[in-house]
């Protein structure tokens, strides 16, 4: 048989006092959780709601820089993408298909149009035919200068005829060989020698200056019909539509063989070397918009940078379209009219009380936050600043620290005090 241990055992009494002790403790313990239970129940009946915490979110005041900024859509577009148009009435010969890759200056088109050809037959009939008029004005011109030269000439000889008769009869007058009269005619003739010198040169000078200025009126008249050859001759070359820069066809408005209308438009050409991000902007957002504005743009690659580079003065559906250009070299792999999504980063806001965004700010205007305390929240009038995408600004209402609840006070229903249960 084998003992146990109880002749071991000995009754050890209580020492004095030590069931008053315990008794108090267990009163003591009674007291505090019936304090805890009443408080806990005084501030369920202070609170006019309830609600559990998995339903809010609650984030705490901060003190930081806010960077204030706008999410928006856009595509990507070309930059340049020009549309090529019929200069004239013609029938249309394309040379290229809708998607083809073309370089600058290639062969797009051929127009043919009859009117302009017409017309260029009959400028280039017209400057030839002045042409031929010029050249036969510089001959007239000539035989008209020499006409007068010759006249010239021969009263100049006359006047030195006279004028050695006059000294002849100089010689002899001293010793009377000849009549008084017969020298006074010969001085007569020599003056009107000179006169008639004299007139003959000065017209010759003025024919001169009528069959320059004749030829010059001519001269004008073939610069005239030149021009208005080469502007025919220009037209006419517009006939052969060609590729402005490096690209692919992007789409096609016109058939082959088609008859189009001046103006009308055949083709679009896509420049996928000069990609742009053309986004949408709330117009809340304009008026603190600006050129130079940098942007974050969002690709399947990864994250691009840029700055705004064309803002539209036109509000489409509460919409502003706006251009971002990419900063550096452009990022590969993208297509046209591809979907991505940027942020616009308007200012920052260094050393200011922030909140996270939430659902909170959208609620009565922003004027009003629910502030944690003990495990009741209390409406508290705020006044918010500037807001971004994912903070917002406070500017009075609430202190670096507070709890506040950013998310699910839809279920306060507009409530003074919620208790919020963990």
């Amino acid at each position: 048989m084998i003992r146990d241990t109880s002749h071991q055992d000995a009754v050890i009494a209580p020492k004095a006092g030590h069931a008053i002790k315990r008794r108090a403790l267990m009163i003591a313990g009674a007291v505090g959780a019936a304090a805890l239970c009443f408080a806990l129940f005084s501030s369920w009946r202070s609170s006019e709601a309830s609600v559990s915490a998995a339903r809010v979110r609650v984030a705490e005041v901060s003190r930081g820089t806010l960077v204030r900024d706008a999410s928006v859509n856009g595509r990507v577009v070309a930059a340049v993408s020009p549309t090529l148009y019929a200069k004239a009435s013609s029938t249309v010969n394309l040379k290229v298909a809708a998607g083809d890759t073309v370089k600058k200056d290639q062969v797009l088109a051929v127009l043919e149009s009859p009117d302009l050809a017409d017309v260029l037959k009959r400028e280039t009939s017209t400057y030839e035919g002045l042409k031929a008029e010029v050249a036969r004005q510089q001959i007239l011109s000539r035989k008209q200068k020499l006409l007068a030269q010759k006249e010239a000439d021969t009263a100049e000889i006359e006047r030195l005829s006279a004028q050695r008769t006059l000294e002849r009869y100089d010689s002899v007058a001293q010793v009377g060989v000849i009549a008084k009269i017969d020298y006074q005619k010969a001085k007569d003739a020599l003056q009107s020698a000179e006169i008639r010198a004299k007139h003959a040169a000065q017209a010759a000078a003025l024919e001169g200056d009528d069959v320059q200025l004749a030829l010059k009126t001519k001269i004008n008249e073939l610069e005239r019909a030149k021009l208005s050859m080469q502007e025919a001759q220009r037209r006419v070359d517009e006939l052969t539509v060609r590729a402005p820069v490096d690209g692919f066809i992007g789409t096609l408005n016109v058939q082959n063989r088609m008859v189009v209308a001046a103006n009308a438009p055949l083709m679009t050409l896509v420049d996928l070397s000069r990609l742009e991000i053309e986004v949408e902007v709330p117009e809340t957002y304009v008026a603190d918009m600006g050129l130079g504005m940098n942007a974050e743009i969002t690709l399947p690659s990864g994250t691009a940078t840029g700055k705004l580079s064309a803002l539209s003065p036109e509000v489409v559906k509460n919409m502003v379209l706006a251009r971002v250009r990419f900063d550096g070299e452009q990022p590969k792999g993208l297509r046209q009219s591809q979907r991505v999504t940027a942020r616009l980063l308007i200012e920052e806001k260094p050393n200011v009380l922030m909140l996270p965004r939430g659902p909170f700010v959208e609620q009565d205007g922003g004027r009003y936050a629910y502030v944690v305390r003990d495990g009741i929240a209390t409406r508290t009038p705020i006044t918010m600043g500037a807001t971004s995408v994912s903070a917002v600004e406070i500017v009075s209402g609430l202190k670096q620290g507070d709890k506040v609840v950013v998310a699910g006070t839809d279920a306060f229903n507009n409530a003074t005090r919620v208790s919020i249960n963990q």
